[in-house]
């Protein structure tokens, strides 16, 4: 299995234990990209400190946030990742979502002949480039775990067998019901913050794929936080995404210019970030908790701009624009009784707790022997729109 951020890991975490815990089986873990650097908060200590045996570790060098630099770091991946699975032989490899190391990942898979189980595909989030590597990783992988049925059926769309795209549920209602969340006065003393009587809890990234201007929307997100000064502001680092790091240096100078209000951390961790999640009036960004992990805690989300659009919704989520008015209506909405009790109320859209369980018993039935040779499958297709050459 391997594991690059510490979002993913987030959701791994249950699979990878109900894995260790099988006799049956021998987990090999991989850790790689964000988790080894200092810069995005080195949480490999996260993946220890739950005890998990790391097998190895493969550097693909994130050292900046250009996209020469992503690219390079990809070139990497796939060169190192083929280097460590050819000494470690597994006999599957258990990747998750969308990002440039995991498509290096499955690169290098193809190339050796390992069979490729990913989870969270079909999904769509059409203002990151995270999307077309989501739907590559899908055509190079022989195993699909998703989320949903609409994603399922996608995957399918795309030709892959149906006896080999299984619907799971999300993997982080596995962690929620095994996790003791933290009480709001045990999540204040844990991070230093004082989190008042409200708090927002933030969390953006690039947008990838999109002719916004990334600055103009995060300065727009702040003006309108800045309307509800009762409310302090806890926000999460920026993930390792071309044109991260001007995001980050922004955040910097709106926490100086807002001491004791806006409070920023690198990495929580996971049982802090959810604990945050369950207590915050409301998750404000574009991250992919808000649509997962936020709907299913009952809490409000104000999900700006197009990095997550296309993606299953639960009534609990409210799109904005990218713009000061925007979401600041947004933000009224969320904060309203009405909608906060609309929130709570479900339903949740991505299944019930146990999707670690059933991943783990279907990569023990499977029969990998000639999984690696597949077959596309096709579709009717609609004559309607049928179009021929024509001299």
């Amino acid at each position: 299995m391997v594991t690059g951020t510490r979002a993913d890991y987030g959701l791994l975490s249950s699979l990878m234990r109900e894995l260790d815990d099988d006799p049956s089986l021998s987990l090999q873990i991989v850790v790689t990209g964000a988790h080894l650097s200092p810069k995005f908060g080195k949480t490999i200590r996260e993946v220890e400190s739950d005890g998990f045996p790391i097998t190895a570790c493969v550097d693909i060098e994130i050292a900046d946030d250009t996209q020469l630099s992503v690219a390079r770091s990809t070139g990497l991946g796939v060169e190192r990742f083929a280097k460590e699975f050819s000494t470690l032989l597994p006999d599957i490899i258990v990747i998750l979502g969308d990002r440039y190391e995991v498509l290096a990942v499955a690169t290098a898979a193809l190339v050796l002949g390992i069979p490729l189980a990913h989870i969270h595909g079909g999904e769509i989030t059409e203002g990151a480039m995270d999307d077309s590597i989501r739907h590559a990783v899908t055509k190079l992988s022989h195993l699909h775990f998703t989320v949903a049925e609409a994603y399922r059926d996608r995957v399918i769309q795309m030709g892959e067998n149906p006896q080999n795209v299984f619907l799971t549920g999300a993997l982080c209602l596995d962690s929620l019901s095994n996790m003791e969340l933290l009480d709001y006065a045990a999540l204040e003393a844990s991070t230093g913050f004082d989190l008042g009587d409200a708090f927002f809890l933030v969390t953006y990234h690039p947008e990838t794929r999109s002719d916004g201007d990334d600055l103009v929307a995060m300065e727009a997100m702040f003006s309108a936080l800045s309307d509800y000064p009762e409310h302090r502001v806890l926000i999460t680092g920026v993930n390792a995404d071309p044109g991260g790091n001007a995001l980050t240096a922004l955040v910097e100078k709106t926490r100086q210019a807002s001491p004791g209000r806006i409070f920023s951390v690198v990495s929580l961790g996971q049982r802090r970030y959810l604990s945050a999640m369950k207590h915050a009036d409301a998750v404000v960004g574009n991250s992919s908790s808000g649509i997962i992990e936020a709907p299913a805690l009952g809490t409000s989300t104000v999900n700006i701009g197009a990095r997550q659009a296309g993606r299953v919704r639960a009534a609990s989520v409210i799109d904005s624009q990218p713009t000061e008015s925007g979401i600041r209506v947004a933000l009224t909405q969320a904060l309203s009784p009405a909608f906060k009790e609309q929130a709570k109320q479900k339903p949740y859209p991505f299944g019930k707790p146990g999707a670690g369980r059933f991943i783990k018993t279907v990569l023990k039935g499977a029969n990998l022997s000639h999984i690696t040779a597949k077959r596309f499958n096709d579709l009717p297709i609609p004559e309607t729109g049928r179009r021929e050459w024509s001299a």
